[in-house]
């Protein structure tokens, strides 16, 4: 069964995904293999339309192994899809067999100046908290009675 493609380059599943990111021009994120060792950009990164093929022995003969979507994250022993269906999954990395790149969405990691602002604003955010919950917990600890 042969796939059709869209005017975008993409497999008809992906086009409604990519639409709904505000159609990302997919040309300017494309991987890059060969060149200066500092010039290369590959790997898989966040929001990329991927294909993911599972172990067909860990599921129920009949259950669909390939799973289609955007990468949302990326974990030790799991990664996270956002389906063609709309359904968040988390695919344990044992039962994936192979990944197929569809598309690049975003720029690579070290380019990608809104992941990077996005990451130190959470940091700041995390750091706040952490600081006030510090707060919160000394303001009630009563160690008056503890020698040391």
């Amino acid at each position: 069964m042969a796939k059709k493609k869209t005017d975008a380059g993409l497999p008809e599943w992906a086009v409604p995904i990519w639409e709904k990111m505000g159609s990302p021009s997919i040309d300017d994120y494309e991987s890059v293999h060969n060149g200066q060792l500092l010039e290369r950009r590959h790997g898989l990164r966040k929001d990329d339309l991927v294909e993911i093929l599972l172990d067909a022995r860990a599921f129920k003969e009949g259950d669909d192994i390939i799973v289609k979507g955007r990468l949302l994250s990326s974990g030790k022993t799991s990664i996270e899809i956002l389906t063609d269906a709309g359904d968040t999954v988390y695919l344990a990395r044992d039962v994936i067999v192979k990944i197929k790149l569809v598309a690049h969405t975003r720029p690579a990691y070290i380019d990608d100046k809104e992941l990077l602002a996005f990451e130190r604003a959470d940091m700041k955010r995390r750091s706040s908290l952490h600081e006030k919950v510090e707060k919160e917990v000394k303001g009630r600890q009563d160690d008056s009675h503890l020698w040391g």
